[in-house]
């Protein structure tokens, strides 16, 4: 691998991302800046691993988000129909500052602030089913249900209305290559989901984020139906998909490290901190949204045509000895502010308060009510997602523990 060769490299192997995606990253890492690959899809694409050259380019207007940039044939991502495809991921200014600025007027952090007790008797309910048995799997019993629940009140969704959000966001996130259906049915329920529920609230309005961006104007400007819908699918699988593994990581990363867990009971002020360590230790995305120069560029000193595909590896800048010391160890208190989990510049995540807070009271709620926690399994047992995408658990088992608390303990 060199960053100057513009020869095609093998494709990724996506079993050796699942397992260990650093290890991987780090040997193009120590190789050069920027590679030219192929990617899981089989199609070209050029990968950034630096630190500096990551969040640069992650903040860089030549590199656009929109797909019309793309050359032919290149990689454009998700396949989603126009009704889907109207969001912020896919935008540059004047369009993505003009629908920033309309979400931003409903998305505040007053009604992110009142989801916080909320949150916090939605995972305490969690944990007492969870408490009936030794054995749990957190992913699906807890770190799956807590993130959809906030991001369905967050909505308006009601519960009867909450279908099987996880199955269409797998679908999605880690397509059955054997199946290619299923990604094309989890897309057409969303979509027809999304449609019936923003009519409902447009019929009738309610205290809610959806109804709010129904109604959320700037002067005459406001969210035509695409780019609602667009906006609306975006906060509920954005927000339920990355929270979900931001979560799982967190967990498993405190039970492989008891000593920084008890510490974080013996003292939760420092949940924060051990909320941003997890984020760029284990982050939920090793890859940030794919761009397209809109002109010939040089990253990393090695030029790069318009209309290319550029992935940016967050795992890879994460664990970048020149910019965190010691990256591989996890530390709560390494004090890792400038990681890149939840993005840099325009583009930063809207919901990033919204999912701080959840993890924060996820993993605070987690340590009070089962200290004697444990893994079930050794940790190469565990599995993981088959996804250049995404990194998540498909599961973790753990032992709860003889020492539970209740509510009235606390």
């Amino acid at each position: 691998m060199t960053g100057t060769n513009p020869a095609q490299q093998a494709p990724i192997d996506i079993a050796a991302l699942a397992d260990d995606p650093y290890a991987v990253y780090a040997q193009f890492r120590r190789a050069g800046p920027v590679h030219r690959i192929t990617g899981t899809d089989g199609l070209p694409a050029w990968l950034v691993t630096g630190y500096d050259d990551v969040r640069e380019a992650l903040a860089d207007p030549r590199l656009s988000l929109d797909k019309r940039n793309v050359r032919p044939g290149g990689y454009r991502g998700m396949a989603l129909p126009p009704a889907l495809d109207a969001n912020l991921l896919n935008m540059d200014p004047p369009d993505h500052t003009r629908i920033r600025r309309l979400v931003s007027r409903a998305f505040t952090p007053r009604r992110i602030e009142r989801l916080r007790e909320p949150i916090r008797r939605t995972a305490d309910e969690l944990l007492d089913a969870i408490a009936a048995d030794e054995r749990a799997d957190l992913i699906a019993s807890y770190a799956a249900p807590l993130p959809i629940t906030v991001i369905c009140d967050l909505l308006g969704v009601a519960p009867a209305d909450r279908l099987d959000f996880r199955s269409w966001t797998d679908a999605l996130v880690a397509p059955d290559p054997t199946r290619p259906s299923l990604a094309r049915e989890a897309i057409g329920n969303m979509l027809s989901f999304l449609t019936h529920l923003i009519a409902g609230k447009r019929t009738a309005p309610a205290d809610d984020l959806l109804s709010a961006m129904i109604a959320v104007r700037d002067e005459e400007d406001r969210l035509n139906e695409d780019e609602l819908t667009s906006l609306a699918f975006l906060i509920l699988f954005a927000g339920y998909e990355n929270t979900v593994h931001l979560i799982g990581n967190a967990i498993l990363a405190l039970l492989r490290h008891p000593d920084q867990s008890a510490e974080l009971r013996a003292d939760p002020t420092r949940l924060s901190a051990a909320v941003e360590e997890s984020a760029r230790y284990d982050g939920p995305m090793p890859l940030a949204i794919r761009r397209f120069p809109t002109e010939d560029t040089s990253i990393g000193g090695v030029a790069v045509p318009a209309g290319e595909t550029v992935l940016l590896s967050l795992a890879a800048a994460h664990r970048d000895p020149r910019r965190f010391t010691d990256p591989d160890r996890f530390d709560i208190d390494r004090g890792a502010t400038g990681h890149l989990a939840l993005g840099h510049g325009i583009h930063y995540c809207l919901g990033a308060p919204l999912a701080r807070m959840e993890t924060e009271i996820a993993l605070s709620a987690l340590l009070d009510r089962f200290p004697d926690m444990v893994l079930d399994v050794p940790p190469s047992e565990l599995r993981w997602r088959p996804s250049m995408r995404s990194r998540g658990l498909l599961a973790l088992p753990v032992r709860t523990g003889g020492a539970e608390r209740t509510v009235a303990d606390r």
